[in-house]
């Protein structure tokens, strides 16, 4: 699945430095709305040394730098479309780059399969675990 024409990246290349190490250990941190993903990815990343992204703060530090990418991403979320999933595995890669760590929690990520299909062809990844917080409602 390609996402939209006018989601496509100026210069898709802009970021394909070096790829992400097979060192690397990911675990996407999955779950419902309130459901602790962040709550837990916290303690993780401070027990056990991980490095805590959220592809949503990733989007919003974008827009809030003011870059051709960030008024993209404003666009969108004006129009209350989801972003495409090209920009944020972008964004995502770039974020694991910089980072001096070599185990990664991501959470809230993938949200759907069209996010994992541009993980693995950006990021040539496969997340080592899936955590998946699955609560019931309380009442």
């Amino acid at each position: 699945m390609e996402p939209a024409a006018e989601g496509k990246l100026q210069n898709p290349d802009q970021d394909e430095g070096e790829n992400i190490s097979d060192e690397c250990k990911v675990v996407y941190v999955l779950g419902g709305p309130g459901s602790g993903k962040g709550t837990q990815c916290s303690k993780i990343a401070k027990h056990l040394g991980f490095c805590h992204l959220t592809v949503g703060d990733l989007l919003q530090a974008e827009v809030e730098s003011g870059s051709q990418r960030g008024k993209m991403i404003e666009d969108y979320k004006k129009e209350g479309k989801l972003v495409p999933s090209e920009l944020a595995v972008r964004l995502l890669k770039q974020a694991v780059q910089r980072s001096k760590s070599k185990k990664f929690l991501i959470d809230g990520f993938p949200r759907n399969e069209e996010n994992h299909i541009f993980a693995e062809k950006i990021l040539k990844i496969e997340p080592d675990f899936v955590l998946f917080l699955d609560c019931s409602k309380r009442r």
